[in-house]
């Protein structure tokens, strides 16, 4: 951990060398990285979802509308979307812990297909297909305005770190330790006695809530909400950041999302083949490297371990 305090002070720099359009990304890279860390939190129990960007956008619609129509501050707004976002999830999960496997991924689309429709159906208080617009921004605070880029940038960096802070402990914590086992061999969790389904919703609750937390960050630095961006693309997006990243460990997630949003970024003049692109990535990573970008230390590891026994029985041979 002795590299996060230098991350931390080269962070807090390079804002101020760079572009308005670097930032805006950077702001962009820092919520998606609390997203993915959510959704790793659940895939520790060994639910492979495709509602947790619904569950981001429930975050950024409850945020938004809590600050446009009740005039709740934007600091408490954020939160309470993530509440709204547990509670939604809590809703979806109940059917979905009767499924199983495919069954499982399957409803689970269905099932956040359903919110993201309602959304798209109810012009009022949604906006319809049309989203919400003029959403507020974060407002003065002691003579600094977090409607601008750099004060927004380090607004983010800091709920992504009290975030990352916050999931890290729970990831060390026995409630970790039980959805790992849960992952590993769910029947004999339940001979010890651990409520499998009752820590399944557990561990779904809990990566709502900051999903949520993530998408009440994006809707107060765009101002506004678009149903069409919580579609399951942008599901298959997520699925991509964690599986290219791993989710053995707690920073799987983030080598997958500074990986693949960079390859996102370079890839804008290629649009129309970019999905090409990431769909042979992703076969690529399952493929040959099943572990994520987080087993490359393991491998290295191991190859030279292996080479250098290899060196040394040589040595010994007649």
């Amino acid at each position: 951990m002795g590299w996060l305090l230098p991350l931390i002070i080269v962070l807090c720099i390079i804002p101020f060398f760079m572009g308005r359009y670097p930032v805006e990304v950077a702001i962009l890279f820092f919520t998606y990285i609390i997203l993915a860390q959510s959704y790793r939190l659940i895939n520790t129990t060994g639910d492979w979802s495709l509602c947790h960007y619904v569950l981001f956008g429930v975050g950024a619609y409850a945020s938004g509308l809590f600050a446009k129509y009740l005039g709740i501050p934007v600091w408490v707004s954020i939160p309470l979307g993530g509440v709204m976002a547990s509670v939604v999830a809590a809703g979806i999960w109940q059917p979905l812990l009767r499924t199983k496997g495919f069954g499982f991924f399957i409803a689970s689309y269905a099932l956040g297909e359903f919110v993201r429709l309602i959304w798209i159906k109810f012009h009022t208080p949604f906006g319809g297909a049309r989203g919400i617009i003029d959403i507020p921004y974060p407002p003065v605070v002691a003579a600094i305005d977090f409607s601008r880029p750099i004060p927004y940038y380090f607004m983010a960096m800091g709920v992504m770190f009290g975030m990352l802070f916050l999931m890290y402990r729970i990831d060390r914590s026995r409630i970790g330790d039980i959805w790992k086992g849960i992952h590993t061999d769910p029947l004999l969790s339940e001979t010890v006695g651990i409520n499998v389904p009752r820590y399944r919703l557990l561990a779904a609750v809990t990566g709502a809530f900051f999903a949520g937390i993530a998408g009440g960050l994006l809707v107060h630095r765009i101002g506004a909400v678009d149903p069409r961006v919580f579609d399951i693309i942008s599901m298959v997006y997520l699925v991509i950041w964690v599986v290219v990243g791993g989710t053995n460990t707690f920073w799987g997630p983030i080598l997958g999302v500074a990986v693949m949003q960079s390859v996102f970024e370079v890839s804008r003049p290629l649009l129309e083949i970019r999905p090409a692109i990431f769909g042979t990535i992703l076969i690529l990573f399952l493929i040959f490297l099943p572990g994520g970008l987080e087993s490359l230390g393991t491998r290295f590891k191991d190859f030279f371990k292996k080479r250098k026994g290899n060196q040394t029985a040589s040595g010994y041979s007649p």
